[in-house]
């Protein structure tokens, strides 16, 4: 995972649609450098005084931006992405959702031959409290600067437990939306990988949901014991009917698979504190910290 510093330039794709135009105010307010848009055919525009260019290319080489979030509609998401990575776009967030998976996956692809990360799709983003950074749509008040790094599948569970952690005086060094489709980019594994390097992240939050077996690769990379961070985690639905899909594309579980009871068997077994409720993760995080057992 690749991440801008404090300062770098940002490119909102689609910056005059309703979704662009609302989150680069908001992005803008918190301090992200928005420092062009690009939308096709409306180059010469601007919005909340950020330049729009007809193209990414354009946008970057006056910009000099590396990093994009796109809210572009999905049936033109592939097109948008690829132009992205051809203009050297490092770090591509795609709030998108509704991507079909076959343009996911050619994405991914063309970002990994170009040595570039993408955030998403169907996610809420980044935030790095302490720079100032906010590339997507979490609202900021949930957010402080701190430690703790916060890594969901859901949007609306990462603002809940960080307006928890917040309020209990456990801010974050970093979030990061992974995405609810069955595909996505960066992989929590990837997060706690790029983290472990962070000096200043001394725990970790994980938010995930049933559905797919994202979370019990999770636990296999924890159990390989190169991290050094204590992990806490929450699993979503519980107590959700087997054989449904609950809002995410990937939420769904057949049988015995993908069920919430494998998901924190399997943490629990590599060695991460699991809560039942959001409201436990700030107290076992501070147990954590603070040395606790598991």
């Amino acid at each position: 995972m690749i991440l801008p510093g404090a300062g770098d330039p940002i490119i909102v794709q689609n910056i005059t649609g309703r979704y662009g135009r609302l989150h680069a105010k908001l992005m803008l307010e918190y301090g992200t450098v928005v420092a062009a848009g690009a939308t096709p055919g409306k180059g010469g525009q601007s919005v909340e005084g950020v330049p729009v260019f007809d193209t990414v290319a354009e946008a970057a080489e006056r910009t000099g931006s590396v990093a994009s979030v796109m809210f572009v509609p999905a049936e033109h998401a592939l097109a948008a992405g690829e132009e992205a990575l051809a203009a050297g776009v490092k770090t591509l967030v795609v709030i998108t959702e509704h991507i079909p998976i076959r343009d996911t996956l050619r994405l991914l692809e063309l970002a990994h031959a170009k040595g570039a990360s993408i955030v998403g799709p169907n996610c809420p983003g980044v935030i790095v409290p302490s720079r100032g950074l906010k590339m997507g749509i979490m609202p900021a008040p949930s957010f402080a600067p701190g430690v703790v790094a916060l890594f969901s599948r859901s949007g609306t569970l990462m603002y809940e437990i960080a307006g928890q952690l917040s309020g209990a005086g456990l801010g974050q060094s970093v979030a990061v939306g992974i995405g609810g489709d069955p595909v996505t980019g960066t992989t929590t594994s990837e997060c706690l990988d790029f983290v472990e390097a962070m000096d200043e992240t001394k725990a970790v939050v994980v938010v995930g949901e049933i559905g797919g077996d994202a979370e019990e690769r999770l636990a296999r990379h924890i159990s390989k014991g190169r991290l050094t961070k204590p992990v806490v985690a929450y699993i979503a639905g519980r107590h959700a009917p087997k054989e449904k899909k609950l809002g995410h594309a990937g939420a769904i579980i057949y049988g015995n698979y993908g069920t919430a009871e494998s998901k924190i068997t399997a943490l629990r077994e590599a060695g991460a504190r699991v809560a039942t409720t959001p409201m436990e993760v700030p107290g076992l995080v501070r147990y954590a910290l603070e040395g606790g057992s598991q």
